[in-house]
């Protein structure tokens, strides 16, 4: 299996978005009442904080790679990672 990197963006908005789900289940399930939009700015404001944590870990990424750190190579160079 071809190992991949970490991604917190993804897993911010994961995150995010699983917390709106269960605010709806709760609500479906009659432990609380939650209003129809309230999830909408839960849902925009996560997502912006998962692009803002892509971008972050994007910049340090290319820094880490200009400076010429050792360590694995980049997935560019994986043959057959299908990424160019």
């Amino acid at each position: 299996m071809l190992r991949h990197e970490f991604e917190p963006g993804k897993l911010v908005a994961g995150f995010v978005l699983t917390v709106v789900g269960v605010m709806y289940a709760g609500d479906a399930g009659g432990a609380w009442d939650t209003p129809w939009f309230a999830g909408i700015p839960v849902v925009v404001v996560g997502l912006f904080l998962a692009g803002a944590v892509s971008a972050l870990t994007r910049a340090i990424r290319s820094r880490r790679g200009r400076r010429g750190r050792g360590g694995t190579p980049d997935t560019a160079e994986i043959p057959g990672s299908g990424i160019v």
